[in-house]
C-alpha cells in the first residue's frame, strides 16, 4: 500500500522513498525473536535507487551524482520523527538477509509504532518523502480523518441502553470499546496514566481488533480515559458496548464532548433521541405555571421544586426532594400530582407509601389542597376488599408494613408514579421496606427525605437505588468506589465524582436559605455536674462497662463488638438521664438526677415567661417520669409516644391550647408533626443521630412558625453525651459532604471509643 505515490514540489534533487513491514528481530535478553516494525530508505535520482551511504562508505562510480548533504538531510528528518539507524543500534538484529536500514518499533511498544504511523508518515509525505507500507506492517492506524462513531439501543422496559463507540475506516465500521477498556485496565484502579504518558510521541494506540489501530492524540485521548472511567463499572475487554442504566443519561452528554473535536464532532446514529433528552436535562427545568386547580399559592422555592420535579418527570427518570423538614415536601408533591390531573397524564392511580402515622395526614393534605383528586387510604384490617376499588382512584396511600404484608397484590399491577415518603424508612438496603418498594412498578419514583443520608453513605444508595436504579452500581462496587474512599480515606477526588453523579436527581434546601421569613432558632446547651451518688454510680457502671467492652474488642474485634459497646454505652446515657432507668438494685433507684432537677428549673422558667414546649427523649420510661413529676407539680401537659392511640388527637389538643408542655418520644414523634404553636424545644437526652434530633426540632421551626424557637440540649459535663455531641457534629458532616461543600473524612475509630468510656472530669 503507497501512502504517497509521488513526491511533488520536493525540495529534494532525488525522491527520498521509505518502504515499511515488519520482520523478527533479536534483542538482548530475549528468549526468542520479536516482531518489529522495520524500514527500508532510499533516494531515488531519475529511477536509479541509492542506500544512505556511511561514514566508511564511498560513492560507486556506477552510482549517479549524488547530493550527500541532501540525504544526510533526509536522514536527520526521518530520524527525528522517530525512526531510528539501525547500524547504530546495538544488539537489534534483523535476519541476516533483511534490507532493512531502519527500525521503527517492537511490535509490544504500540503507542510507539502507532504514533510513527500518525505523525511521522503524514509528515513525511508533506516533506516530499513518498512512503510505501508493506503487508505485515505491525503499525496499521486508522487515517486521521476517520470520523469517530457511536450508536445507542435501548431494552424494550428503557431499563438501560448500550453504547457503542466506534471509527470508520474506508467505509467499514470498527469498535473502539475493546481497545479503550484494555487501556483502562492498564492504567489501573484508581486511574494511573504514568506509564501511558510517558511513551514516546504524541499520539497513543487504541486497538481495533484486527491488527489495525486507531491513533489518537494523548491529551484528547486521556480525557476520553477519564470519562469512560467513571461511565464504566468493570473493564470487562471482551464487552464490544458499553452498558448504562438510563438514570445515567447525563454520561451520554459527557461521552459526546470528550470524543468531539472542535474539527469533528462524534457522529451518533440511532436512536439519538436520548442525548436530546440528556442535553434537556442537563439544561435544566423551563418555567412552568403553578398548576390550575391546586388551592393553595406556593412559595417561590416552592414553585421552584415543582418545576425541578417536573423536569426529572419530562426526562424519564426518578427524583429525590430533600428539603429540610417544614418546607413543604407535602405540598410539593401535592402540587405534582395536581400538574398529572391537570395534564391528563394520571390514567393509572399513584401510590403514596408513607410511614402508619402520616397516613391521615396525606389524606387531609390531599383534601384541603387538592380535592379534585380521587384518593384512598389502603389500610386496616378490611383494606382487601378496596382492591376493587384501585381503577376508581387517582391516589393510593398506604404504609410501609402494609405494603410488606401486602407487596404480591401491589406488584402486579403497576402505577403512575410512586412516591415513599419519609424515605429514610429504606435507609438499610436489605431491610423488607427497601426490597419492597424497590419491587414496586411504576413510570415515575420520587423519594422525599429531609434526612437522605442520617449516619453513612449506604443509606443513600438505598435511595438512589430505589428511584434511580443503577445510577450509583451494585453495593459492593459503591462501597469500593466511593463509600469507603470517601468515610475511611476522606478521598475528595470520589466525594467529588459521587457529588456529580447524584447532584441532577436530589433537590435539597435547607430553612436558612429559601424560608427567610422564618424567625429566628436559638441552639443552646445546658450542662450539668454530676455529684455524690450519681457520679459514683456513673464511673463504677462506666468501669464495668470499659473491661467489657475491652474484653469483647480482644476476643472478636471492633465489628463483631457492637452489641457489647452500645450495650455499655446505653449504661451511661440512662445514669445521665436518671439512675431510676437503671434496672440494677433497689438503692440505684434512690440516686436523685441532676438533669432531672435541670430539668424542672427549666420548664418553670419557660412557663413563668409564656412559651410552650416540646419535650423529646428516646427513652419512654423518662418520659413516664418527667410525666409524673409534671402532674406533681400541676402542670398540664401531653404524652405521645409509639404506643399512643390518636395521634393526631393528640396533636390537635396541643395546638388548641389544652396544655403547654408535650413529652414526645424521638422516634415517634421525630416525623409528621405540625407543632408551630410551641416555640420552646427541650432535647433531654441527646442521640447519636443529629439528623433525627434535627427532624424533632423542625415539628416547631417550620413553616407557620411566627415566634423565635429555642432549643435545648441538657447534657451531662464530661460524660459520654458530652462527647456524644462531638459524634454529632461529624454525622452532620458525612450528610452535607455529598449534599453540601463539607470537607471529606468520618468514621467511627476506637479513638472514639475511648473518648466515649473516658472517666468524668473533676468538678470545678
Amino acid at each position: 500500500m503507497s501512502v504517497s505515490d509521488q513526491a511533488s514540489n520536493s525540495p529534494f534533487p532525488f525522491i527520498p522513498r521509505l518502504a515499511l513491514w515488519g520482520e523478527e528481530v533479536l534483542v538482548p535478553d530475549a528468549e526468542r525473536p520479536c516482531r518489529a516494525g522495520l524500514a527500508r530508505l532510499t533516494f531515488d535520482y531519475e529511477g536509479q535507487l541509492c542506500l544512505p551511504l556511511r561514514q566508511e562508505q564511498q560513492v560507486a562510480e556506477t552510482q549517479p551524482q549524488r547530493h550527500l548533504s541532501d540525504e544526510r538531510r533526509a536522514e536527520r528528518i526521518l530520524e527525528s520523527l522517530g525512526a531510528c539507524d539501525l547500524s547504530q543500534l546495538d544488539g537489534v538484529l534483523p535476519d541476516y538477509h533483511s534490507t532493512a536500514n531502519y527500525f521503527i518499533a517492537l511490535e509490544s511498544d504500540v503507542h510507539v509504532g502507532a504514533s510513527f504511523s500518525a505523525h511521522a508518515i503524514r509528515e513525511l509525505c508533506r516533506l516530499g518523502f513518498v512512503v510505501e507500507v508493506l503487508p505485515g506492517y505491525p503499525f496499521l492506524v486508522a487515517p486521521s480523518e476517520s470520523p469517530l462513531l457511536a450508536s445507542l439501543e435501548t431494552d424494550d422496559k428503557l431499563d438501560w441502553f448500550d453504547i457503542e463507540l466506534g471509527v470508520e475506516i474506508n467505509g467499514e465500521s470498527y469498535t473502539l470499546v475493546p481497545g479503550l477498556l484494555e487501556l483502562l485496565r492498564a492504567a489501573g484502579d484508581p486511574l494511573d496514566f504514568r506509564r501511558l504518558a510517558q511513551a514516546p510521541g504524541k499520539f497513543r494506540a487504541v486497538a481495533l481488533g484486527d491488527g489495525r489501530y486507531a491513533a489518537l492524540p494523548w491529551e484528547r485521548l486521556k480525557q476520553m480515559l477519564i470519562v469512560l472511567s467513571e461511565v464504566c463499572n468493570n473493564y470487562d475487554t471482551r464487552a464490544a458496548r458499553l452498558r448504562l442504566p438510563i438514570p445515567r443519561m447525563l454520561d451520554l452528554c459527557k461521552i459526546d464532548d470528550a470524543f468531539s473535536t472542535t474539527e469533528q464532532k462524534l457522529k451518533w446514529s440511532s436512536d439519538t433521541d436520548w442525548l436530546a433528552r440528556a442535553r434537556a436535562l442537563a439544561a435544566g427545568p423551563l418555567h412552568t405555571p403553578a398548576p390550575a386547580a391546586l388551592r393553595a399559592t406556593l412559595r417561590p422555592y416552592q414553585t421552584e421544586g415543582l418545576r425541578w420535579l417536573e423536569h426529572k418527570r419530562d426526562a424519564g427518570v426518578g427524583a429525590i426532594l430533600a428539603d429540610d423538614m417544614g418546607l413543604g415536601k407535602t405540598l410539593q408533591t401535592i402540587a405534582l400530582l395536581a400538574r398529572e390531573k391537570d395534564c391528563r397524564r394520571m390514567d393509572l392511580p399513584s401510590l403514596i407509601v408513607a410511614p402508619k402515622s402520616l397516613l391521615s395526614n396525606w389524606e387531609r393534605e390531599l383534601q384541603k389542597f387538592a380535592p379534585q383528586i380521587r384518593c384512598l387510604v389502603y389500610a386496616g384490617t378490611k383494606r382487601h376488599n378496596m382492591l376493587a376499588e384501585f381503577h376508581r382512584v387517582e391516589v393510593i396511600i398506604t404504609s410501609y408494613p402494609v405494603l410488606i404484608r401486602d407487596l404480591q397484590p401491589l406488584t402486579d399491577r403497576e402505577f403512575h408514579y410512586v412516591v415513599i415518603d419519609e424515605a429514610q424508612t429504606i435507609k438499610n438496603p436489605q431491610s423488607q421496606a427497601s426490597t419492597a418498594v424497590r419491587s414496586l412498578s411504576a413510570r415515575h419514583r420520587l423519594a422525599l427525605s429531609g434526612t437522605p443520608v442520617e449516619n453513612h453513605l449506604s443509606e443513600l444508595w438505598a435511595l438512589f437505588e430505589f428511584t434511580h436504579p443503577g445510577l450509583l452500581g451494585r453495593y459492593h462496587e459503591y462501597r469500593k468506589h466511593f463509600r469507603d474512599p470517601i468515610e475511611r480515606m476522606g478521598d475528595e477526588g470520589r466525594l467529588m465524582a459521587l457529588r456529580e453523579r447524584i447532584a441532577p436527581f436530589i433537590l435539597r434546601r435547607v430553612k436558612e436559605s429559601v424560608a427567610q421569613d422564618l424567625p429566628p432558632k436559638t441552639e443552646l446547651i445546658r450542662a450539668v455536674e454530676l455529684n455524690g451518688a450519681q457520679r459514683d454510680l456513673y464511673e463504677s457502671i462506666r468501669l464495668s462497662g470499659d473491661r467489657a467492652v475491652r474484653q469483647a474488642i480482644a476476643q472478636g474485634g471492633l465489628n463483631a463488638s457492637r452489641v457489647t459497646i452500645l450495650s455499655a454505652l446505653l449504661k451511661l446515657r440512662q445514669v445521665c438521664a436518671d439512675p431510676r432507668l437503671i434496672r440494677l438494685n433497689a438503692p440505684a433507684s434512690t440516686v436523685s438526677s441532676a438533669k432531672y432537677d435541670l430539668f424542672f428549673e427549666l420548664v418553670e422558667a419557660q412557663l413563668h415567661g409564656g412559651r410552650r414546649i416540646l419535650v423529646f427523649s428516646q427513652f419512654a420510661q423518662m418520659l413516664a417520669l418527667l410525666s409524673k413529676g409534671l402532674e406533681e407539680r400541676g402542670i398540664k401537659h401531653l404524652v405521645l409516644t409509639g404506643g399512643s392511640p390518636h395521634r393526631q388527637q393528640l396533636v390537635d389538643r396541643f395546638e388548641s391550647g389544652k396544655a403547654d408542655v408535650f413529652l414526645i418520644s424521638l422516634k415517634a414523634g421525630g416525623t409528621g408533626l405540625n407543632l408551630v404553636s410551641a416555640d420552646t424545644v427541650i432535647h433531654y437526652d441527646p442521640w447519636w443521630n443529629s439528623a433525627a434530633q434535627a427532624q424533632a426540632t423542625d415539628r416547631a421551626y417550620r413553616i407557620g412558625q411566627k415566634r423565635p424557637v429555642f432549643v435545648y440540649n441538657l447534657i451531662v459535663a464530661s460524660s459520654v453525651e458530652d462527647r456524644m455531641l462531638t459524634l454529632q457534629e461529624r454525622k452532620q458532616r458525612l450528610a452535607s459532604q455529598v449534599l453540601g461543600q463539607a470537607p471529606a473524612g468520618t468514621t467511627l475509630s476506637l479513638h472514639d471509643l475511648d473518648e466515649l468510656l473516658a472517666p468524668l472530669e473533676s468538678p470545678g
